[in-house]
């Protein structure tokens, strides 16, 4: 369909060539109608989202690989395949990226993997989670579109990350969290000199504000990294996808386990994987996508066990407060992805959490924050009842660092012993 103009009051994409490299136009996910590059998000057809749509390069893979391979050591080695400007590696940026993925043998003997096993491990980001990813993203288009003001909703990690993005890019930042996070996510939030707003509720409550914000004239010249500038801030979760099938010499994985929060980085992640296959950077063969969520904010994980299509809402209650999204937007996507794969939606509690992220801990030197916990401890899960194939290979997202949810692991979690400073004393102790 013809490409619709898009009114706006900021810059027009027409008006910077080049701006969003291969990108070419947004494209409803449910009619597929066509709009102009902008900072929307809504079909005005149906209402349904708008994801980036490209003419990637084609023809010569082999050519495509050598550049990809010789790139900076930033999510911007892959810029030919992404929204943003060919020189966007000369531009000021946190260049996150090309973070570990981390062999995980001791962890695969515990689990029964005979297969490989890997960590893809996020932690490794400027503000220590994945979403210093989608932010990078989602400064570009705010650049272009001009905007003054980065803002979002956020469950703390996607805070850190604009407010540091921000201050690199010479951004005012503004971001909104509710009021009940954990310490850490909120000085890391805050440290960076942009206002933090508490809001008094849960994540649902705070999306919704924004959401009313972004169309008042008090929200005017403000990049909401997830609302407005959504599509192309969805893209930056691609880089998971192209990073590990890299390092895994330009294959794709068996299976993947992927934390799901509103449930945009699962569907990315096979978004990039498809498009690695369409363009022949990797082989073209099957591989299964699992889900993983919080028992106490599993909506997607019970719509897949009741075999629905639509994914009921839930009021979160779980340690894992990234994952803390009780109507994730991209749900019905989730469910359609693992069920084409035939991978599953799985979830498990908070206690199960906890000991999964020690389990990591303790055979990997890896501390995960409590998406981490749930990404591992769903694989032990689904390893367990037979729906994970421990002959493959697979790689595990965790997606921060455990030094954000203290908390979580602080009450179970301390001193061997304290002993006085005699060798008797540590004799005592039972540590000689």
């Amino acid at each position: 369909m013809a490409v619709q103009s898009v009114e706006s009051s900021t810059t027009s994409s027409a008006s910077v060539p080049g701006a969003f490299g291969p990108a070419v136009a947004l494209s409803c996910r449910e009619c597929g109608e066509r709009f102009e590059l902008g900072p929307i998000f809504a079909c005005e057809a149906c209402f349904g989202p708008l994801e980036v749509a490209y003419e990637l390069p084609a023809g010569d893979p082999e050519g495509l690989r050598r550049r990809i391979e010789a790139g900076p050591n930033s999510i911007w080695r892959y810029a030919p395949l992404l929204p943003v400007p060919a020189d966007v590696a000369e531009l000021p940026s946190l260049d996150p990226g090309l973070t570990q993925l981390v062999r995980a043998d001791r962890l695969a003997g515990e689990l029964g993997v005979t297969g490989e096993l890997h960590i893809k491990d996020d932690s490794g980001n400027p503000t220590h989670s994945f979403k210093d990813r989608v932010v990078a993203i989602a400064v570009q288009a705010a650049r272009t579109f001009g905007f003054t003001t980065l803002s979002c909703s956020s469950t703390g990690n996607l805070a850190g990350a604009v407010g540091a993005a921000a201050a690199r890019a010479g951004f005012r930042s503004c971001v909104f969290i509710p009021h009940d996070l954990e310490a850490g996510k909120v000085v890391m939030a805050a440290v960076y000199g942009g206002d933090l707003v508490g809001i008094e509720g849960n994540y649902d409550d705070v999306n919704r504000f924004c959401s009313e914000l972004i169309g008042d004239p008090a929200g005017e010249g403000w990049g909401f990294v997830n609302v407005n500038l959504r599509p192309y801030y969805g893209e930056g979760s691609k880089t998971l996808a192209y990073e590990i099938c890299e390092q895994l010499g330009w294959r794709l994985p068996d299976q993947i386990v992927v934390p799901i929060a509103s449930g945009s980085q699962l569907t990315k992640i096979d978004k990039g994987l498809k498009e690695l296959i369409a363009i022949g950077l990797v082989e073209d063969r099957p591989y299964k996508i699992f889900g993983a969520q919080a028992e106490g904010c599993s909506p997607v994980s019970a719509a897949f066990k009741a075999g629905h299509d639509v994914v009921r809402p839930q009021k979160p209650r779980t340690i894992a407060k990234s994952l803390a999204i009780g109507n994730p937007a991209d749900g019905p996507y989730v469910l359609d992805i693992a069920r084409r794969t035939g991978g599953a939606v799985e979830d498990v509690n908070d206690e199960q959490i906890v000991d999964a992220i020690k389990l990591l801990a303790r055979t990997e030197g890896i501390f995960a924050e409590t998406a981490g916990g749930v990404t591992v401890g769903v694989t032990k899960k689904l390893i367990e009842d037979g729906l994970l194939d421990p002959s493959l290979t697979t790689v595990v997202l965790n997606t921060g660092d455990g030094l954000k949810t203290l908390d979580a692991v602080a009450p179970t979690t301390g001193p061997s012993a304290i002993i006085r400073p005699t060798l008797d004393s540590f004799r005592e102790a039972g540590l000689a």
